[in-house]
């Protein structure tokens, strides 16, 4: 698979597939430019609780996890789930999700 190809999903789009396991999507409703900075800061999280194993730091390890659920919720792929929400509640949960994380740019 190239990287820029989509993954499977499932026929009710709300899980993708990756090596026959299931996970919940992405909201597709988050508009595509929130989005992309959700990405953005996930990956920026996920460097850093890989830097923190890496220094032996739990602290910083706490912190960097506590982003990465953030952003991963923000985007719809953990919490509630977003089929079950309103259209108000969806906005509401990215975009609190994405100013959280953009004052606290640890």
């Amino acid at each position: 698979m190239e990287s820029s190809a989509q993954p499977e999903r499932t026929p009710d789009g709300r899980y993708i597939v990756v090596r026959g396991r299931r996970w919940r999507a992405t909201d597709p409703e988050i508009p595509e430019d929130v989005a992309a900075v959700l990405r953005r800061h996930l990956a920026a999280a996920r460097r850093a609780v890989a830097a923190s194993h890496r220094d032996q730091d739990p602290e910083a390890e706490k912190t960097a996890r506590g982003r990465v659920r953030t952003a991963k919720a923000a985007l719809g792929e953990r919490g509630t789930p977003w089929w079950e929400q309103t259209p108000a509640e969806r906005r509401r949960r990215w975009e609190t999700g994405a100013a959280e994380l953009d004052a606290d740019p640890s």
